[in-house]
This record gives C-alpha cells, structure tokens and sequence, in this order.
C-alpha cells in the first residue's frame, strides 16, 4: 500500500499545541507522513501561553510539540490553497481559544478544502475548537454543514465560558470567542440536537467516533483522540490490504 499521509492544517499562531503534536507524534510512531499546511505557508507558532507559565501544556506535550516543530515537514508547510486533496489518507484539525486562530477558522479556502477532502470519505479527527472548521464547512447541495447527519462530541459550553471569562478578567491573554460558543454553534449545525454527545466529566478523557469523523472536546482529551484515530486508520489500512 502506499505511504500513509495525513494532512494538519494550522493558523500561523496561537494553536493549542498538546491537541496537535500529541495526535502528530501517534501518526509519526505509527510510521505515517503528517504534512502541515498554513494560509500562505508560513511556520506556525502554537499559543505562547501553553508553552510557558500556568497554563502552559503537560511535560509529554511540550516534548512532542519540540519534536513536532523539528520535524522538516513542519518546517515546509504548504498554503491552503495548495492543499491536493487526492494526497490524504486522513486529515487532523486541531483546536486552539487564541485571538489569532480566527485566520484558521474563517478562512473559506481551507473550508473548500476540507469539503473535497471530506467528500473522498477520508478519516477526519478534529478537537475542541478545531470543530468550528467542520461545522463551517458547507455543502452546497445541501446548504448542510459536513456535520449534518452525524453524531459528535464538542467543547462544553461551561467549560468554553469558563475559560473565557478566566482569561478576561485574569488572564487577558485574549481568547476567542464567537456570537455561540463551539458546542452551540457545532450543535446548531447538526440534523438533531441529540445528536450532540456530550460525554462523561470533562477531566474524564473521551472521543466519539461516527463512521469516518472522530471528534473530540479539549486538550485533556488529546491523548485518547489520538488513539482513536491511529486505531481506525489501522482498520481501514487493513481493509483495503484484504
């Protein structure tokens, strides 16, 4: 079988760095090619404030995140709009609550495509905030998310409002926040609200796995999400090996 290859799109800054480098160095031990790709093809640079000081991500992240920014790979991203979607076995989206992740949430060209990828039924994970991606990308003979007709788990709104609050009143690094916070706006863009799984305690890690989407809430999660993901590409590789 060919070279596995899974694409990780990212902003240039602020993303969560345990949600991308933990499912990157699962991908890598299992001996797949993760490629990155940025807006215009700059190196990204994950949330300073997750590397450092008291917010900052576990040792095992920070280790990962070292390796995963080491990687020629990440050091050569491509451009959105140079993304081939006949390249990808499977595509990660990763979250992240900084200002500067808007680039990567509002960005049409990306949307379009995640679309065509989505459309080659490739396996798709994506964490906390990397949801919005999903819920934003639209088909057009639908006028649907990619989402509509699937059951997901999301960032809890308590926990998004939390954190937003946190960081306005103590923080005041700058976090993110949208007109509906990531659980209503995925919901709103499901068939059925119930078809919002919301999952044990939030310190409990969880992923929820739908045909070819896993999905999963925030970066405590990371580690099980990724589990998930290299687990449910093995079984396709062995489907299509026979």
């Amino acid at each position: 079988m060919e070279q596995i290859k899974i694409l990780m799109p990212l902003p240039d800054y602020d993303f969560d760095p345990t949600e991308a480098s933990i499912p990157w160095l699962a991908c890598q031990t299992m001996g797949w090619a993760v490629e990155f790709s940025t807006e215009h093809g700059n190196i990204a640079q994950a949330d300073p404030n997750k590397l450092k000081g008291l917010l900052r991500a576990s040792a095992a992240a920070r280790a990962a995140y070292k390796k995963m920014y080491e990687n020629p790979a990440y050091q050569a991203p491509i451009p959105y709009k140079d993304i081939n979607p006949e390249s990808y076995h499977g595509l990660l989206l990763p979250g992240g609550d900084g200002l500067r992740m808007s680039q990567y949430f509002e960005s049409q060209i990306l949307q379009e495509k995640v679309l065509q990828l989505w459309q080659k039924d490739i396996l798709i994970g994506a964490i906390c905030h990397g949801m919005l991606v999903l819920a934003r990308t639209i088909v057009p003979q639908t006028n649907h998310s990619v989402l509509y007709g699937y059951k997901v788990t999301a960032l809890p709104r308590s926990l998004d409002l939390f954190a937003y609050r946190a960081d306005k009143w103590l923080v005041k690094h700058g976090y993110i926040m949208y007109p509906k916070c990531v659980m209503e706006e995925v919901q709103q863009n499901l068939e059925h609200s119930e078809d919002l799984i919301k999952g044990p305690g939030f310190l409990t890690p969880f992923a929820f796995i739908d045909r070819n989407l896993i999905s999963a809430r925030w970066y405590l999660d990371a580690d099980v999400f990724a589990q998930h993901f290299t687990q449910a590409m093995q079984e396709r590789i062995a489907q299509e090996t026979g």
